[in-house]
């Protein structure tokens, strides 16, 4: 005869359990949803920036999600625009069917939001060394000296790259590259990652002054024979400290002693590729 072990009946205890230990993998997914990392904020980040430059920095957040566009945001005024086919880059194919921006052009959108006119147009080497830089930054300082506001730059003296808004607390939001949309990113320190600058957004503020003509160098001293420091690849707004006689140099069939030194560059550029008289108005001599 075969004896069959008998069960004892379950009781309401026992059911109670049973039911706990079948929730138990529930409450565990739940609990993983809950600890996943929130999306990057986008917003002031830290404390000390101008109103102007917290105000570029919110504009710019305004924008996440928006496209990138290689050569968008560049049109007659600022703003998101259909972009190009970037030669370089396979991933731009539908650059020319997606409104957004390009680097530059984020950037400048920003800063015509924050100081009421466009005070940024051009690429994002001609932003670097823009007139209305009032403070630089190098790669070797790292972060702690940056405010919100400013822009931070990869690549070189020669030529900037990539230009994106920092937010403060290690943080930027940036047009970073095509297939991409806006998006807040981490500061990347590494590779060739140049240093920042600092905007002078105020409302009715410039330069003053313009360069003129293509890829004109500045120089150490007031001379040609000197090193040279930056290129203007472009007309550029500037910031001339003071002028003074020094080495005549022609160029461009014009002929001129005069010198002007760039404060924001601490170098120098003869006053042929400065529009203007010869000696410029209203510009004092340099000690």
């Amino acid at each position: 005869m075969h004896h069959r072990t008998r069960h004892p009946p379950r009781t309401a205890a026992a059911l109670v359990a049973v039911l706990a230990l079948a929730a138990t993998p529930l409450t565990l997914v739940q609990a993983d949803a809950a600890d996943a990392p929130a999306p990057a904020a986008c917003d002031v980040l830290s404390p000390g920036a101008s109103a102007a430059a917290e105000k570029a920095v919110r504009a710019a957040c305004t924008q996440l999600g928006v496209w990138y566009s290689w050569g968008g945001g560049h049109g007659p005024q600022p703003g998101p625009t259909y972009g190009q086919v970037d030669p370089t880059d396979p991933d731009s194919s539908q650059d020319p069917y997606r409104k957004g921006f390009d680097c530059s052009g984020f950037v400048r959108w920003a800063y015509a939001q924050a100081a009421g006119q466009d005070i940024l147009d051009g690429n994002a080497h001609s932003q670097y060394n823009s007139g209305r830089v009032s403070a630089r930054f190098t790669a070797a300082q790292g972060l702690d000296p940056l405010l919100p506001g400013d822009l931070v730059v990869w690549g070189s003296a020669r030529k900037v790259h990539h230009i994106a808004v920092y937010l403060g607390a290690g943080k930027m939001v940036e047009a970073k590259e095509s297939g991409t949309k806006v998006m807040v990113s981490d500061v990347r320190l590494g590779g060739d990652y140049f240093g920042a600058v600092r905007i002078n957004a105020e409302p009715g503020q410039g330069g003053g002054h313009s360069t003129w003509g293509t890829d004109v160098w500045t120089h150490t001293e007031p001379s040609t024979t000197s090193p040279r420091v930056h290129k203007f690849t472009g007309p550029t707004a500037v910031r001339i400290e003071c002028q003074k006689h020094a080495q005549s140099v022609t160029a461009e069939g014009i002929t001129n002693d005069a010198w002007s030194y760039l404060p924001d560059h601490q170098s120098w550029i003869t006053n042929i590729y400065v529009k203007g008289p010869a000696w410029l108005d209203g510009v004092p001599t340099c000690p």
